[in-house]
């Protein structure tokens, strides 16, 4: 009995330095270097420990300081998977064919859903100088240099640096740079993020004032403007947190409340940029989402699932309105209420 009791402590203790040394040690120390291969990479359960950390003794809205300024990730050799590239199409309303033929691109939005560990474990970096829960999405500009297609032709790499801290009257926003580069060592893709880590004491709308530039849409003139309504079922909040699981661990705590039916905010910012470059490449056309195109976004109200959501674009002029087309403006807007949850603008680079 005594000998059995004693193999089962010894079996045990080894189970835990195995779990230790591979999930700690090891991912501690891949961190440590800041250029991984997409083949070694720290493990999930590591980082979030990490952003539990993080969360439980910072505060958010807070600046800290750090030993470094410079907070970058790069991550070497990675490949682009046929399954997690139709589970994501498949989620943003691309349909999960898509793409169904060499001739479509892949989507815009694809790489950012690839940089998704690579963005925590920026946000979770002893030098990263804001809590990272909390960290609302606020605004986005991306832009395609060569067709993203680029990345089915071999190995490439991703980068998260973070660029800028700012304080607000809401808190302190930071801009954090995902690039996406061909095995060629040219820059295919550049997203950089703007998200806000919210003063508890601030009682005002997340939307923000944002640069002359950046509220193009709001002033620009529409011509040929389109509508189309767009269900959210209730599985897509399921959906959501397995394809789009964003930078907080919120997605997948929240899952066993969506399993029974709870109406739930949020949608990720991600899979609501997505779903309005679907239906626009649906109905206009490839060709307004072909490189070299920039897109920006600015995220207002948080979006519940399950709905209906009409999505409304249509091509900018000047305000005089005799210049010929400078873009394709769009916006997101829930049934029922007349607040926009998105607002965008396509352009040709």
């Amino acid at each position: 009995m005594l000998t059995a009791q004693s193999c089962g402590v010894a079996s045990l203790t080894v189970c835990s330095l195995y779990v230790l040394y591979v999930y700690i040690y090891c991912s501690h120390k891949l961190l440590k270097t800041r250029v991984l291969n997409n083949d070694r990479l720290p493990s999930s359960v590591y980082v979030y420990m990490k952003y539990l950390a993080k969360a439980l003794t910072r505060r958010t809205g807070c600046l800290y300081t750090a030993k470094k300024s410079d907070v970058v990730f790069t991550v070497l050799s990675c490949r682009l998977e046929t399954p997690l590239l139709r589970r994501f199409c498949s989620a943003a309303g691309y349909g999960w064919d898509y793409p169904d033929t060499e001739y479509r691109d892949v989507p815009l939005c694809f790489p950012q859903f690839l940089c998704r560990r690579l963005l925590l474990m920026v946000l979770t970096d002893q030098d990263f100088r804001l809590s990272p829960a909390g960290l609302v999405h606020v605004h986005q500009s991306l832009k395609t240099l060569q067709p993203v297609d680029e990345l089915k032709k071999g190995p490439f790499t991703l980068r998260v640096q973070v660029l800028e801290y700012r304080q607000v009257d809401a808190g302190v926003e930071v801009d954090v740079c995902l690039t996406a580069t061909a095995r060629t060592g040219c820059a295919v893709w550049e997203s950089v993020l703007t998200l806000l880590s919210k003063n508890k004491s601030h009682k005002a709308s997340r939307c923000l004032p944002r640069k002359e530039s950046e509220s193009q849409p709001d002033e620009a003139v529409s011509e040929n403007v389109k509508q189309v309504e767009v269900r959210i079922p209730r599985s897509a909040g399921l959906r959501c947190v397995w394809s789009f699981c964003d930078f907080s661990p919120y997605w997948l705590l929240s899952l066993p409340a969506r399993l029974f039916g709870c109406r739930l905010q949020a949608s990720p910012s991600l899979w609501m940029l997505s779903v309005c470059l679907a239906e626009i490449e649906k109905h206009k056309g490839v060709g307004v989402i072909t490189a070299p195109v920039s897109v920006t976004a600015q995220f207002k109200e948080p979006l519940s699932v399950p709905g209906r959501v009409t999505i409304t674009f249509g091509e900018t002029t000047g305000n005089g309105g005799e210049s010929s087309a400078q873009g394709l403006s769009f916006h997101m807007q829930q049934d029922g209420n007349n607040i926009s949850h998105m607002m965008g603008l396509i352009s040709k680079s």
